[in-house]
């Protein structure tokens, strides 16, 4: 047989010794960290000037009738949605399934995307949780009708940023950023009609309402628990008879067609504008 290059038989030896050493040190790694599949990060931080701000174009034009989402608060007949579902609305109504709908009458939040509808007598009321115990990368549910048609969406909370209206009901509000990581199967495009949705956390509690969207970001924006709790501050008394249930990414689902079945969450409509 030829005889190879003195060249490949030092590279061969270089090698060996090479890995004969590395054999003999000590490895005190550790293996990768598993993460949790619902990790968590650490709690929101207040409102600040520095927070990301994403403006919104609020056109000076005669109101256009369209639909959204609400939910109950009290079940005397207090239900939340957002504010421009109904703003400029002369009579807003919650359908109430059968083709029926009840007449609302209207409170609106002077400074939050944010009202109050009032009808004779509800339905069961979801637990709401103004507190500010948020935390970032915690998962969000939002049932609803987005499209005029039922349907919901899962998120991860991402952190604060500053919508700014500019155009009609001009103003800055803070409010919490969402990006969206599910949705009904099959529902493309726009979630418009979601607006007025309540983001519940894994427990079932409304921690928001949902107000807008940025499709093109893949962001779900909702309001911050600054102006969440005043709005809800006291309309759910001691004597009311709240039901949650924990919520997962395998049964939201089922437990958004629960809630909109049962009416808790229900769809706004405009009657006349």
């Amino acid at each position: 047989m030829p005889r190879p290059p003195d060249w490949l038989i030092y590279l061969a030896v270089a090698c060996g010794l090479l890995l004969f050493s590395l054999s003999k040190r000590e490895n005190a790694d550790a293996p990768v960290a598993e993460v949790p599949a619902e990790a968590e990060g650490p709690l929101l931080g207040p409102v600040t000037p520095f927070d990301p701000a994403v403006t919104v174009n609020a056109p000076d034009i005669p109101f256009q009738p369209s639909s959204g989402t609400a939910f109950s608060v009290a079940r005397k007949g207090r239900w939340i949605t957002a504010r421009h579902v109904v703003e400029g609305c002369r009579q807003p109504a919650i359908m109430v399934g059968g083709g029926r709908a009840v007449a609302a009458d209207v409170r609106l939040a002077s400074r939050a995307d944010i009202a109050l509808l009032i009808t004779d007598g509800g339905t069961a009321a979801l637990p709401v949780s103004p507190e500010r115990d948020l935390r970032s990368g915690q998962r969000g549910y939002h049932p609803g009708y987005p499209q005029a048609r039922p349907g919901e969406a899962t998120s991860r909370l991402l952190g604060r940023e500053t919508l700014r209206v500019r155009g009609r009901g001009q103003r800055d509000e803070p409010v919490l950023a969402w990006a969206e990581v599910g949705r009904t199967d099959g529902l493309g495009g726009t979630l418009a009609g979601l607006s007025g949705a309540p983001v519940l956390d894994r427990q079932g509690r409304a921690v928001g309402v949902t107000i807008a969207e940025s499709p093109r970001r893949g962001r779900i924006y909702t309001t911050s628990p600054e102006t969440f709790g005043p709005a809800v501050r006291g309309i759910q008394t001691t004597s009311e008879r709240l039901r949650d249930r924990a919520i997962t990414v395998e049964n939201y689902g089922e437990v958004a067609d629960d809630l909109r079945r049962d009416l808790n969450v229900a769809q706004v409509v405009c009657l006349s504008a």
